[in-house]
């Protein structure tokens, strides 16, 4: 019933800039955190940033990369400027309900598919 839809992931060149985008229903939408964490083979999910529905309040481990939101249209976006082949990962978008900015897959209880973000050197 809840549904997370990630798009926008693809294959770029080192350097370049990609959008990710994450459509959510089924939920009401600024009651939630929302994150991505990104995945490679053999290794643990990553968190790579997080937004509150409250308040704003935003957190991402690399400089690169900026989190936002549209609570009027549901989406919430990551924006990754200056790629690097370490980037490449399935990147997933997630909700968890609450005004923190939480940074542990534990404490999101809703997730998409995944979109492969593929950065070529």
């Amino acid at each position: 019933q809840v549904q997370l839809v990630e798009s926008g992931g693809g294959l770029v060149q080192a350097g370049g800039s990609l959008r990710l985008s994450c459509a959510v229903s089924g939920l009401t939408f600024r009651s939630y955190v929302m994150g991505w964490f990104r995945q490679v083979p053999g290794k643990e999910r990553e968190f790579v940033a997080a937004i509150s529905g409250n308040d704003g309040r935003a957190d991402s481990v690399k400089g690169r990369f900026t989190i936002s939101r549209d609570n009027a249209e549901n989406t919430v976006y990551l924006q990754m400027n200056s790629l690097k082949p370490e980037d490449a990962a399935v990147y997933y978008c997630a909700a968890g309900y609450g005004s923190s900015v939480f940074t542990l897959p534990y404490q999101y209880g809703y997730w998409g598919q995944g979109t492969q973000v593929t950065v070529s050197s």
